[in-house]
């Protein structure tokens, strides 16, 4: 225990004295050691010097989450870096702040384009589809040739054009609602004003979606099996897995690979001839 304390103490000695006093508009003057003094930082972070020091010993109490939020605004800790103290300090990371998604970056989109057989979706935790690559518009749906509102897997599922498609609709259905609900809650979303109003024009669009929310179940959606009905290349089963982006808990990259040589041979046909 007294070792994991004097982690912290020397990670927040390393921090402090790494930052740069006149970038806080203070006088450098001749300081000690380089960096803040303790009492700078604990006036930043609002907390008791005397508190702050034995932080900084290996000595005291375990901080508690709020205490440590507030040093990492005061010591300008970015995120990795904040996530670090919360591990030192508590042994677990801190609760997930929930941002809406901007879109993936160019190097992201390039390593979607790279998969050329592999249909591959970037989404959010609200389930809007911000990237895709070609092989995903030419399987599964085109997402360039809808409006951006309209990119949104809940909107498509519950609206009449999927579930007119799919015999086993009442299935998936169950199974996407219990999936965004556990997306919702690992992105930190849940209270979001974002969440609140898709579930409520879910609930006006489908009366299936509201009794599904109501039940409030969860299932985990790292990988499974997708059933395509297409209407060029009928039947596909496709493999999915789920990854998380670095960096980025709002967002999901899903990537299907076909179930057999089969399918393969067929979804790379149907690939190169929507391509060309």
């Amino acid at each position: 225990m007294a070792r994991h304390k004097d982690s912290l103490g020397s990670y927040l000695r390393n921090r402090r004295t790494r930052l740069d006093p006149a970038a806080f508009g203070l006088a450098a003057g001749r300081r000690r050691t380089p960096g803040l003094r303790r009492e700078e930082v604990t006036q930043r972070a609002n907390i008791s010097p005397t508190w702050y020091t034995w932080l900084e010993q290996g000595r005291g109490g375990a901080p508690s989450a709020a205490v440590l939020d507030r040093i990492a605004k005061g010591l300008m800790l970015t995120e990795p870096e904040r996530e670090h103290l919360f591990m030192l300090g508590l042994g677990r990371p801190p609760e997930v702040r929930y941002k809406p998604a901007e879109g993936v970056t160019p190097r992201l989109q390039r390593v979607l384009d790279a998969m050329e057989f592999s249909p591959a979706i970037i989404k959010t935790a609200t389930w809007d589809v911000v990237g895709w690559n070609k092989a995903a518009a030419a399987l599964i749906t085109d997402y360039s040739k809808l409006p951006r509102e309209e990119r949104n897997i809940l909107r498509l599922m519950f609206g009449s054009r999927i579930r007119a498609k799919r015999e086993d609709w009442s299935d998936v259905a169950r199974f996407v609602v219990g999936a965004f609900r556990a997306d919702v809650a690992r992105a930190g979303a849940g209270a979001s004003d974002e969440v609140f109003r898709l579930v409520e024009e879910l609930c006006r669009l489908s009366p299936e979606f509201g009794a599904l929310w109501q039940n409030n179940e969860v299932v985990a959606h790292g990988e499974g099996i997708k059933c395509i009905h297409h209407p060029e290349a009928g039947l596909l089963d496709l493999e999915f897995s789920s990854f998380a982006v670095e960096g980025r808990p709002e967002l999901d990259m899903i990537v299907y690979n076909p179930a057999s040589p089969t399918v393969a041979e067929r979804v790379r046909a149907l690939i190169l001839a929507k391509t060309e």
